[in-house]
């Protein structure tokens, strides 16, 4: 199986940008979290990062892939453009975010991908995209009741 971890815009900052709010590692660092949690899975793992909405949108339809972790930053509450990027294509994808969208300003309470991800992790730092690689494997191993 392979997956792609899908990173927008402003992530490539992660370290540096909010550290009280994202914490103190880098992009690397999710990295490398993530591809040894993959290993253990024996899963393939595809890692991108844009701050262009089109390129996201390129890689979302593009990518051969088995599911989509897609943390979409600040496009998740303003892009019909990656709504409907993500509706065109029929691999499952679980949106993410680091932080807890929901305990933050009212404009981030409102997502536009939600309705068409699998589903929606947040909250849980770094451990969020693992939450969401651990879901992605139940659905496609066909263990989710």
């Amino acid at each position: 199986m392979k997956i792609l971890i899908l990173n927008g815009p402003n992530l490539n900052m992660l370290g540096k940008r909010e550290p009280e709010i994202y914490g103190k590692n880098t992009l690397s660092n999710l990295q490398d979290l993530i591809e040894n949690y993959c290993k253990d899975l024996k899963y393939d793992v595809e890692f991108y990062q844009s701050n262009h909405e089109g390129d996201l949108i390129d890689k979302i339809q593009s990518s051969a892939v088995d599911g989509i972790v897609f943390n979409a930053g600040a496009y998740t509450h303003t892009s019909v453009a990656l709504r409907d990027a993500i509706s065109s294509v029929k691999t499952p994808v679980i949106e993410v975010h680091i932080s807890n969208v929901h305990s933050r300003e009212e404009f981030r309470h409102k997502s536009l991908i939600s309705p068409v991800c699998l589903g929606v992790i947040c909250g849980f730092g770094f451990n969020s995209y693992l939450l969401a690689i651990n879901g992605l494997h139940l659905f496609l191993s066909k263990d989710v009741k």
